[in-house]
């Protein structure tokens, strides 16, 4: 079976930053259906990766184009993106093939946090409270309506209200993730531990005519994900798998998910991923089913009752820069 995977960062060479996460997840995969003995074609500017996957030569410019042929020539597809373009650029996947991931309604609903959280808080799934004005003593964190990962997200003790972001409570708590296959008979895979980093931001105090005195402007704290460790053992599995089922449920989610989740006094949920995360390069490395195998069987045949993990996997996201140059 000829299969594309058409990872944005690697595809369009827009941002390096993003690159040797999105090699990781694309070789992880084209690695994965290599092996059952696919052919695995994807679009790149010029990143050429580890596996025997075909590189279909693209650009910020023709990256739908080099979709757009590939898919009409596969039977299969799978899609990495931004949340703000996954949902368009699924619809044009499933114009001419079978979409692995995520549908574009779904993708559209996951992308709107305001929406997702929502939808998620009338299923009856505890999400951190989304609020418009900040108060003395709490903190909070403040990011995109749309957005993936931590990306332009910070921790704040006060914030204006501003078009295109959202603020919502800060929940102290362990920071994880569970990896699963969202579908008809959805399939939890692993509870991830998330590195998260905290990063005070400063800049010159205002009026001080000597630059190098600075202070913490707002209180105001960056926030980035540095990595993760799979599996991560909790009395609380069996209560993260069922709410991270939950909220791909609601949100009518397809293929690989990623839920991130806030463990408190019970599981939050912070975001929705509506395709491969970066916690995939781990879980390949401790699971034994292939990831391309259940995501074919998820579309279809029969997942398996469960999955099998033997040992723990740990990586940070500056190793991927040292490995995925």
């Amino acid at each position: 079976m000829k299969i594309l995977i058409a990872e944005f960062a690697i595809g369009t060479g827009a941002d390096r930053s993003l690159i040797p996460e999105g090699a990781a997840m694309l070789e992880t995969l084209a690695q994965s259906f290599g092996s059952l003995g696919h052919e695995v074609y994807y679009p790149t500017a010029g990143t050429k990766i580890g596996s025997s996957g075909i590189p279909l030569k693209s650009s910020a410019e023709s990256f739908r184009a080099v979709i757009e042929k590939a898919a009409k020539e596969c039977a299969a597809g799978l899609l990495i993106a931004p949340d703000s373009l996954l949902s368009e650029l699924n619809t044009l996947l499933e114009k001419y093939t079978v979409n692995l991931g995520c549908t574009p309604e779904a993708a559209a609903c996951c992308a709107d946090k305001l929406k997702c959280t929502a939808l998620l808080e009338k299923a009856g799934i505890a999400t951190p409270k989304i609020v418009t004005k900040s108060e003395p003593e709490k903190s909070y964190i403040l990011k995109p309506r749309s957005g993936c990962g931590a990306e332009a997200t910070y921790l704040v003790k006060d914030f204006e209200a501003k078009e295109g972001f959202i603020a919502c409570e800060y929940l102290k708590g362990l920071h994880l993730s569970v990896s699963l296959i969202a579908g008809k008979n959805p399939l939890p895979l692993s509870v991830n531990r998330q590195f998260i980093e905290f990063t005070p931001q400063l800049s010159a105090k205002k009026g001080s005519k000597n630059n190098s005195k600075n202070y913490l402007e707002n209180n105001v704290s960056s926030i980035k994900y540095n990595g993760s460790l799979t599996p991560f053992e909790t009395p609380s599995r069996e209560e993260l798998f069922a709410t991270a089922l939950a909220a791909a449920k609601t949100l009518n989610c397809s293929g690989y998910v990623g839920v991130d989740i806030v463990l408190s006094e019970r599981p939050y949920v912070v975001d929705v991923n509506p395709r491969p995360t970066a916690s995939l390069f781990a879980l390949s490395r401790v699971m034994k089913e292939e990831i391309g195998a259940l995501l074919l069987q998820n579309r279809f045949g029969k997942l398996p009752a469960s999955v099998k993990l033997e040992g723990e996997f740990r990586f940070s996201k500056d190793r991927l820069g040292e490995i995925f140059s």
